[in-house]
């Protein structure tokens, strides 16, 4: 197993480059980062990950660009892997995600991986005029222009939200950039079985691995289940080596986990009770004890 730094609801903005480079040291394989291209001041639509339906960071919780902060992380290390978890590419129009996402795999010499989701805002997608209700087709759309445009060849597109002819992108990436998908509803898991990855949402093992059954079962039945597929888990529970080894061989799998960071979840184990996880040390002390107990137990893969 090998493990990934998500940055969610880490406000210190300023720490990102450290932290990756930290990462990078102590062996953990990518970093992840949100988004959200216009946050709404009031919210009505219930977040569908906590039982209240409310979340569970504060309104002023900084957004930074994803594609230029993973850049920045990315030239700052070597070997880091850098996701989006997830990238809102249905707010934006194709030029704009094949531009952003060719960009920082240049300059990161191909370390980046596009995750995506529909979004659930509906807000934010009234607020920027974008229709909430086919945000799953135009998602769609999107990731067939990205890969379209982000071939280096001249393009044409006739969809039901783009139109365009004879158009080609440079620079583009020297391989193409992976799209992952999150979620866990009928048409995001079809979605993540017909591109590179799942980007899984926090469940306990048990019902995490019923999802990751569905999903190469889908992989199956559109015959790409012998083609290279990442699963990025969320763990409500602690993972036993008996879970890992029962997962779908085709599967190569990754741990998006929050070592500083409290959450509906759980606490953050890592932190001690008198430290303060908005401190650069203390969050990279987390990281060391994270690290220290997965190896400790046997679950831990250097990057």
């Amino acid at each position: 197993m090998k493990y990934w730094i998500s940055l969610v609801n880490t406000v210190e903005v300023d720490q990102f480059v450290a932290i990756a480079q930290k990462a990078e040291a102590l062996g953990y394989e990518g970093i992840t980062v949100p988004d959200h291209l216009a946050y709404p001041a009031v919210i009505e639509t219930p977040y569908p990950y906590t039982d209240d339906g409310k979340v569970w960071w504060p309104q002023t919780n900084p957004w930074p660009d994803p594609w230029i902060t993973l850049t920045a992380m990315g030239v700052a290390t070597t070997k880091l892997r850098l996701a989006t978890n997830i990238y809102l590419a249905a707010l934006r129009d194709p030029f704009t995600v094949s531009r952003a996402t060719s960009a920082a795999a240049i300059f990161t010499s191909n370390r980046v991986a596009c995750g995506v989701s529909a979004g659930w805002v509906k807000e934010e997608f009234e607020l920027l005029g974008v229709d909430f209700h086919s945000r799953g087709r135009r998602l769609d759309e999107v990731i067939q222009c990205m890969r379209g445009l982000n071939s280096g060849e001249v393009v044409s597109h006739s969809g039901e939200f783009f139109n365009y002819a004879e158009v080609i992108m440079s620079p583009v990436p020297s391989q193409p950039v992976p799209v992952w998908v999150g979620g866990k509803s009928k048409g995001a898991l079809r979605r993540a079985a017909e591109n590179d990855g799942w980007l899984g949402v926090p469940l306990h093992n048990e019902e995490m691995k019923q999802v990751v059954d569905s999903i190469f079962d889908l992989r199956r039945k559109n015959g790409k289940y012998d083609e290279p597929f990442d699963v990025i888990l969320s763990a409500m529970e602690a993972y036993t080596p008996e879970f890992i080894a029962s997962l779908d061989t085709a599967g190569t799998y990754h741990a998006s986990v929050l070592p500083w960071t409290p959450s509906p979840w759980g606490r953050a184990f890592w932190v001690k009770e008198d430290e303060d996880h908005t401190d650069i040390d203390v969050k990279f002390r987390s990281m060391e004890r994270f690290r220290d107990m997965m190896q400790k137990f046997g679950l831990w893969e250097d990057a």
